[in-house]
């Protein structure tokens, strides 16, 4: 279970929000659902390095995966307008 301000990474691409796996987010809210529905659901804000919000996506846990920083690498990619 996470909970707010954790940091996931995306297990699948999002094409629709433009995020693509491993793309790193924050926990930003978490749902009181019942775990045994599918799991917990969770909203995760996605950002870029300037702080500007990208996306906020309602995830369950079979969606992300928990971030250790000492194994993120950084990534320079562009972003749709």
């Amino acid at each position: 279970m996470y909970k707010e301000t954790d940091l996931i990474a995306l297990l699948h691409d999002i094409p629709e929000h433009h995020l693509r796996r491993g793309d790193v987010g924050t926990v930003a809210y978490v749902y009181e659902t019942d775990p045994n529905e599918n799991g917990r659901l969770y909203d995760v804000e996605f950002m870029n390095a300037a702080g500007n919000t990208l996306a906020v996506v309602s995830l369950r846990e079979n969606a992300m995966q928990p971030v250790e920083l000492q194994n993120v690498v950084l990534h320079l990619r562009e972003q749709a307008a």
